[in-house]
């Protein structure tokens, strides 16, 4: 690999490029998935009729926001779902994921987490095992969750025989592993989970936070049956663009309820003005199929790299993906900060910052994050971050587009090197 603007160790440079060279079969498939999702959304913009028109901003109430409107139908349709809301004013997949919940949970009902526990950010809205105002548990709403499996995958007896509690009226499916170490979810894997679901009972909701898996494969949950799904716009769907928001797709009788607890009932998605946002959440919908298909080569040149250098990754180099994260088993602090600093020096943006760990609001330890991003949080930028406990793990995503993605990852493994985390 040459590398004229960057010092690399030449040992560790023909190494990438063994490990780029072993990987070729796996950038061809993730080439084909992204030209299908690319004709997806492409089709969906001309079926819709998108215009210059839709990019007009509103202020107020906005009312008859048309590109609003217009986003929402080609978001669902890309999503093959009867319904979406897209809005820049979701402040996070957390808040969108908060919206489903409460939208179509009430006092006395019970949500069932069917892959074992959510993501940390989420504990706290639930309330069950950490105490904040205004979570489900403060509105009378009940909790269970259904741990993984011996091989972590879902158990499937488990999630049907939980659902002889009546009270059950929403199954919580998370797609990708949070800072856990399990695999994230194929749409196999989540299809698995909704036929067994509904085997039992139709009449409940299964949800699916769907944060960093839109466009990893040539289908989505709600194409297999999920009733409602979320996710951010600084993930995947906003293709890098997007400088905030999130969305939720699915049936609509849950979209109605999620659009009264997201503005007020009685007016739902009928207000909430765009105020110029329209062209970026566009434009971002339109590109989000290539730049996943980025962040999944730099994820796969990633694991082929440090498999190399005798690092445990997950996936595999060679494993099929559910989603954009890629795992390295750093097996030390010392390694973990060591791998975070390397990043942060293949960022773009603030590449002088040297990353610390440091307390998170609503994280449990405390937490390393490298991101030099456009937009603040972006983990379709290219980023890594981790909690300081075992097994010191840092959960890498993005890459805007893979050749400063694979450098970003050569960074981190020169750092190492030069910490003498470990010799060529």
């Amino acid at each position: 690999m040459n590398t004229p603007f960057f010092e690399i160790n030449e040992k560790l440079s023909a190494l990438s490029d063994e490990a780029l060279l072993r990987v070729k079969p796996q950038f061809a498939h993730i080439d084909e998935v992204a030209e299908y999702n690319v004709q997806k959304v492409l089709a969906a913009f001309a079926k819709h009729r998108v215009s210059e028109s839709h990019f007009v901003p509103t202020t107020g109430y906005g009312y008859g926001d048309r590109g609003r409107d217009t986003l929402d139908a080609v978001f669902a349709e890309v999503m093959g779902a009867e319904d979406a809301l897209v809005r820049h004013s979701i402040v996070s997949g957390t808040h969108a994921i908060t919206i489903a919940l409460f939208g179509v949970l009430r006092p006395g009902d019970t949500m069932l987490a069917a892959t074992g526990a959510p993501y940390d950010t989420l504990e706290t809205t639930i309330g069950h095992k950490r105490e904040a105002a205004g979570s489900l548990k403060e509105f009378g709403v009940g909790y269970k969750e259904v741990p993984l499996n011996a091989e972590k995958a879902p158990n499937l007896p488990a999630i049907a025989a939980a659902l002889a509690d009546k009270s059950i009226k929403l199954v919580h499916i998370q797609r990708s592993r949070g800072y856990d170490t399990r695999p994230s979810l194929k749409i196999a894997d989540i299809k698995a989970i909704i036929d067994t679901v509904k085997a039992v009972r139709d009449d409940v909701c299964v949800f699916v936070d769907n944060c960093y898996g839109e466009f990893a494969e040539t289908v989505e949950p709600t194409e297999v049956g999920a009733d409602l799904m979320a996710g951010s716009l600084i993930k995947n769907a906003g293709g890098g663009i997007a400088q905030n928001g999130g969305y939720l797709c699915g049936k609509a009788k849950y979209i109605e309820l999620c659009a009264a607890r997201m503005t007020t009932p009685g007016l739902g998605r009928e207000v909430g003005a765009s105020l110029g946002h329209n062209r970026e959440l566009f434009m971002g919908l339109f590109h989000a199929p290539q730049v996943v298909g980025e962040a999944m080569k730099t994820a796969v040149y990633a694991a082929s790299l440090f498999d190399l250098l005798g690092y445990d990754v997950s996936p595999k180099p060679f494993d099929e993906r559910g989603d954009i994260i890629e795992v390295l088993f750093c097996k030390s602090p010392e390694a973990l900060c060591s791998f975070c600093r390397g990043m942060q020096r293949g960022a773009p943006v603030d590449a002088f910052v040297v990353p610390e760990p440091s307390e998170m609001p609503g994280y449990e330890s405390q937490v390393i994050m490298a991101a030099g991003a456009f937009t603040m949080g972006s983990s379709i930028e290219l980023s890594a971050d981790a909690p300081l406990r075992e097994p010191f793990a840092a959960f890498m995503q993005g890459g805007l587009n893979f050749h400063a993605g694979k450098l970003g990852v050569l960074l981190a493994a020169q750092t190492m090197l030069d910490d003498e985390i470990f010799t060529l």
